[in-house]
């Protein structure tokens, strides 16, 4: 199946979509795999972060836009929470049709008028364009974890700077490894009335499952999850590896890293469809 544009992606889809972030080919692979076992699209996400662990985007973005093409069930590849706008445009050469922009740490007026022109720029090239607003906890050290995005200003936000799509501050935070993430759920309802894009939850790996479902069905669209991956493939790993002290080869444990990620996509697209 074709590589897919998320946003044909987002709205042809029932229930949520999941955009889980790769860190190296493995997490690219075995999130497809998990995907083509559920039956489901998927979004594979690059990070600035991870960005800056490789050196340089384009050896993953490629791989990921490989892997994409290939799979049989459609799949979109995005570049996560770029602060840069030279990082957005080399995204947009190499073939990525979707980018989230992150201006958030910026004072508002510098927030919406840089993103407003990161916008206009993508949308010239036929690429899908999602921000933040509210400032969602724990990224970085930079974020207010209590932070809440308002419906008012979630509206004027997306009316000024014409962006496709928008994260919003409803109680998730960056990076937990437990999941116990307390969601306001009515005001991603109350967001969901008001804002006219699909609203995005990033955070979501501290989310229960029976809350992500409610959060899907109030209101949210596009659910990030990276974290609870990652410990998915760190502990299969661990466990490999204790279980047989004399394994040299990296296939061997970095396969049990890649299938339990594998068994986790598949059971949390289930979870968002509901």
């Amino acid at each position: 199946m074709p590589l897919t544009a998320i946003g044909d992606i987002v709205r042809q889809s029932p229930g949520g979509v999941g955009a889980f972030n790769v860190i190296q080919l493995e997490h690219a692979t075995a999130v497809v795999t998990g995907a083509e076992a559920a039956g489901r699209p998927v979004v594979l996400q690059i990070s600035e972060n991870c960005v800056r662990y490789h050196g340089a985007l384009e050896p993953l973005a490629l791989a990921c836009l490989a892997v994409a093409r290939r799979a049989e069930v459609p799949v979109a590849v995005h570049l996560d929470h770029a602060t840069g706008r030279a990082l957005v445009e080399e995204a947009v050469a190499l073939g990525i049709g979707s980018v989230m922009y992150d201006a958030s740490a910026l004072p508002d007026e510098d927030n919406v008028r840089a993103t407003a022109e990161v916008a206009a720029y993508c949308h010239e090239r036929g690429v899908w364009v999602e921000a933040e607003l509210g400032e969602v906890g724990g990224k970085d050290g930079v974020h207010a974890p209590g932070a809440r995005t308002r419906p008012h200003e979630a509206v004027d936000y997306v009316a000024r700077t014409g962006v496709d799509a928008l994260a919003v501050a409803v109680g998730t935070s960056h990076a937990m490894t437990t999941k116990d993430a307390v969601l306001d759920l009515d005001l991603v309802a109350g967001l969901r009335a008001a804002v006219p894009v699909p609203l995005v939850l990033h955070g979501s790996s501290g989310v229960p499952d029976d809350v992500l479902r409610e959060a899907v069905r109030r209101g949210m669209k596009k659910i990030n999850i990276a974290t609870h991956l990652n410990q998915a493939f760190t502990g299969a790993i661990r466990d490999y590896l204790t279980g047989d002290e004399r394994v040299v080869d990296p296939r061997k444990y970095v396969a049990a890293g890649r299938d339990a990620i594998a068994r986790e996509v598949t059971h949390l697209l289930g979870v968002l469809t509901g």
